[in-house]
């Protein structure tokens, strides 16, 4: 389910959330490779996670980058804030996403943070459940902002208007 927005048009700015030194254990001994998990966003509504892995940091980022930017969605915001609560899961991650008032601020732990100012998102809280991997969380909350619904998305599925939706 890739999402191809116009990403690659605007200036993305990478975040590094993760760098994690991984082996394979093979008959001469153990391969150590560089697993990295990396954010990209443009602060205006676009946000992607990638992860790339090699033998060195350097090219383990830029596969990240690359991946992270394969996989960008564009984040409906209503304001400053999201437009609904929402949970998002991945694996063992589970992340509540929750609108806040104006002047909040962003109000999340470390990856699930960096997702969220990446995306743009200027006032809401965020509670992480369960599994707390770096790389998890930070799926688990593309995964939530993936599946916000503004109104009008909404009453469009419905067959409706968005007045009639909100009553």
């Amino acid at each position: 389910m890739r999402n191809m927005n116009d990403a690659p048009k605007t200036e993305l700015t990478e975040t590094i959330v993760s760098i994690r030194r991984v082996a394979k254990t093979v008959k001469g001994g153990r391969n150590m490779r560089f697993s990295v998990t990396v954010v990209v966003g443009d602060g205006e509504g676009t946000v992607g996670v990638g992860l790339g892995k090699a033998q060195e940091i350097p090219e383990a980022v830029r596969k990240a980058v690359e991946d992270a930017k394969k996989n960008t969605i564009k984040v409906p915001t209503v304001g400053t804030t999201i437009p609904h609560k929402i949970t998002g899961v991945f694996g063992a991650g589970r992340v509540i996403i929750m609108p806040a008032a104006e002047g909040t601020g962003v109000i999340a732990g470390s990856s699930v943070r960096t997702v969220l100012e990446a995306a743009g998102v200027k006032d809401v809280r965020a509670k992480s459940v369960g599994s707390n991997n770096t790389g998890n969380m930070a799926y688990a909350a593309l995964e939530g902002l993936r599946n916000l619904m503004t109104v009008e998305k909404v009453a469009k599925l419905r067959g409706k208007t968005a007045e009639e939706i909100l009553g």
